[in-house]
């Protein structure tokens, strides 16, 4: 299917989401997020996707949502007591749903800005590589706003609450190389590298277990908000599953064969 403001790829379990309006820096636009909707379920339901990539064609991830188009325009509507539409309203919550039920590998490659929605947008990414060109900011407060998209969420658990306060207080803009020091991305390669490092990385991870990945990637994100002795439960629970999978078996039997598993996702 083809797309006006998106561009997406699946080539050998990797799932590539670009957001594609590069002469707008890839705003977020009310076409985009139609778009964005359309996509992320489908994430989940094709068993052929191990892993998903985001980034944004040309220059930037991001910069933001398109302030004429989304914001302007919902201004007016509220001034005349017409309904903004349920739809695009609703895409922050929606969007931040479909992701968090993403039980795949999410990397985001972060290239050029990566403001508003772009800064948030990267935050629902389990792994982010940046460009050593990328410029990320919170900024909503200082645009009378508050952050959204779930960033109210994750900043404080990513960075604890002071630096979580610190960068929307002020609104700051942070270089490739703070956001690596406050552990904001993982990795900063050169801008020619990006894309490269990206599929490096989700090529290897498609390569292992879809079972046992997409476990601790839910696992990973369940003890965030559960205490222990729950979460030891469920570390069994998932174990248990794990070890009763074909992969499990393949994996001991490549390891004492010395030879390279082929894993089915069963």
């Amino acid at each position: 299917m083809t797309y006006q403001t998106i561009r997406w790829e699946i080539n050998d379990g990797i799932a590539t989401l670009t957001l594609n309006r590069p002469d707008k820096l890839n705003a977020l636009s009310n076409k985009m997020t139609e778009e964005i909707l359309e996509i992320l379920p489908k994430v989940q339901e094709d068993d052929n996707i191990k892993v998903m990539i985001i980034t944004g064609a040309g220059s930037s991830f991001c910069s933001g949502a398109d302030i004429k188009e989304r914001f302007f325009q919902k201004i007016e509507m509220k001034k005349k007591g017409e309904m903004w539409d349920e739809l695009l309203h609703g895409f922050t919550e929606k969007c931040c749903q479909h992701m968090s039920k993403i039980t795949k590998p999410v990397i985001g490659a972060l290239n050029g800005m990566a403001f508003g929605f772009g800064a948030t947008f990267a935050l629902c990414c389990d792994i982010r590589i940046a460009s050593e060109d990328l410029k990320i900011g919170y900024g909503f407060v200082r645009m009378g706003v508050i952050p959204e998209f779930g960033s109210s969420y994750f900043l404080p658990r990513l960075l604890g609450i002071a630096k979580a306060c610190e960068l929307v207080f002020t609104g700051k803009t942070l270089d490739a190389r703070e956001a690596l020091q406050i552990g904001l991305v993982n990795q900063v390669v050169p801008a020619e590298s990006l894309m490269e490092t990206a599929n490096k990385l989700a090529s290897n991870l498609a390569k292992s277990p879809p079972i046992s990945m997409q476990l601790a990637k839910q696992l990973l994100y369940q003890g965030l908000n559960t205490e222990l002795n729950t979460q030891l439960r469920l570390e069994a629970m998932a174990l248990d599953a794990c070890r009763g999978s074909m992969d499990h078996e393949e994996a001991a039997n490549a390891f004492l064969e010395k030879r390279k598993p082929n894993f089915k996702g069963k």
